[in-house]
């Protein structure tokens, strides 16, 4: 009899332990613990119709019309986003452009902060400055060019003519052979047609529109860069604001840096275009080449071209001074040669040496697809938008890249 009362006892306790009351039914319920897959391998899994995490995309393929339904409509507002883009590209240039201005300029007024000047009036500084520089172009330089341009269209039977008495085409003629004489004359025709020159200008009509255009879209980038000059300091601000408040710091001194960077590379390419017009000018005027205005303002828009805008000129002006005769055309391409050393390796590391280093195949393939897609505006802005995503790259992604073990 000992021995049974625990088992009994036992037995008592598990028969009234699964037993609970039912507070809402007042009766007895027995609650009963689900097994678990491992508890019985021979279990049938079931299946509670809810996707597993990480695969609700295959989980919509169940209702193929939901999910045409969203795709479809995410397309249409990809197409409807870029046509949106399309329709907004010149406004979208306008603002770039202005944006970089802004940038270029940035420095100087800077500068003048330095000099106990406040920014409001360094800015008025800075543009009556730009606009009396302008002003200067147009009423000193302009009606010259203008000149210049009618005399070369006017003068180039006479230039071709004495091209093919000249000791040079003589002995291009020996050398090539009865070539040199017929391709001479395909160009004084084409040049010489008034038909083929409105269509390179796209026409009267078209050519004055082209001027119109331009004009409007200078002001309205000398407007919009004006406003940005100004608000450059709250810019950065309201930029920065937008990153955590742990990395504020860090983002502030990466958005300075990248600021001053661009607005260096963008004072020095305007400074050595500058340069390069004012070598070309003087080359021209001193070696008695025609056209000296028109070809130092030719030096200034060609040489803005990164990397290889000083070579594209040298090769275009020596090409004229050859119409003139072969030794000022020599004399022209050695000086021009030696002045492109001496900017390559004394002018640019002294003027670029607050921008940010490029690779050169970087700097080819980024003017490259700038041009494309952009045309001169992109060639031009592509190399400090390049140099921004390396120093991106640089303190932000490789570090992180450095601290995983």
């Amino acid at each position: 009899m000992t021995d049974a009362s625990p088992t009994l006892g036992a037995t008592a306790a598990e028969a009234a332990e699964p037993l609970s009351v039912d507070a809402a039914a007042g009766t007895d319920s027995q609650t009963t613990v689900p097994a678990s897959v491992d508890d019985d391998p021979d279990a049938a899994p079931v299946f509670t119709g809810e996707a597993p995490a990480g695969k609700t995309f295959w989980a919509n393929l169940n209702s193929p019309f939901r999910l045409g339904l969203v795709l479809t409509l995410g397309a249409l507002a990809a197409i409807a986003l870029g046509l949106a883009f399309w329709n907004l590209s010149t406004i979208i240039i306008y603002v770039v452009f202005a944006l970089f201005a802004a940038l270029g300029l940035d420095p100087v007024v800077r500068w003048f902060g330095r000099h106990n000047v406040s920014r409001p009036w360094a800015i008025v500084i800075v543009y009556t400055a730009f606009a009396l520089v302008l002003a200067g172009i147009l009423l000193l330089v302009m009606p010259t060019l203008i000149k210049q341009i009618g005399a070369f269209f006017t003068d180039l039977p006479t230039t071709i003519a004495n091209f093919q008495k000249s000791d040079f085409y003589g002995w291009l003629s020996d050398t090539f052979g009865s070539q040199v004489g017929q391709i001479t004359d395909q160009v004084e025709k084409f040049l010489t047609n008034p038909a083929n020159i409105a269509a390179i200008g796209g026409g009267v009509v078209n050519f004055a529109v082209s001027v119109g255009t331009t004009i409007s879209g200078l002001i309205i980038v000398l407007v919009l860069s004006l406003y940005f000059l100004a608000g450059l300091p709250n810019m950065k601000v309201a930029f920065n604001r937008f990153v955590a408040a742990r990395n504020r710091k860090k983002a502030a001194a990466m958005t300075d840096q990248i600021t001053d960077s661009i607005g260096a590379y963008l004072m020095g390419m305007v400074v050595l275009a500058f340069c390069n017009s004012v070598v070309a000018f003087l080359l021209h005027l001193f070696l008695g080449l025609p056209f000296p205005a028109l070809m130092g303002v030719l030096a200034f828009l060609i040489t803005l071209i990164p990397l290889i805008g000083s070579v594209l000129y040298w090769i275009t002006a020596t090409t004229l001074a050859l119409f003139t005769g072969w030794v000022p055309a020599l004399i022209f391409a050695v000086i021009y040669l030696i002045y492109m050393q001496l900017e390559a390796y004394v002018l640019t590391p002294k003027v670029m040496n607050k921008a940010i280093s490029v690779p050169g195949a970087l700097v080819v393939i980024g003017a490259m697809v700038g041009g494309t897609l952009l045309g001169l505006l992109g060639a031009l802005v592509a190399i400090p938008v390049t140099a921004s995503i390396l120093l991106i790259i640089k303190q932000v992604f490789i570090p992180k890249q450095d601290a995983k073990i």
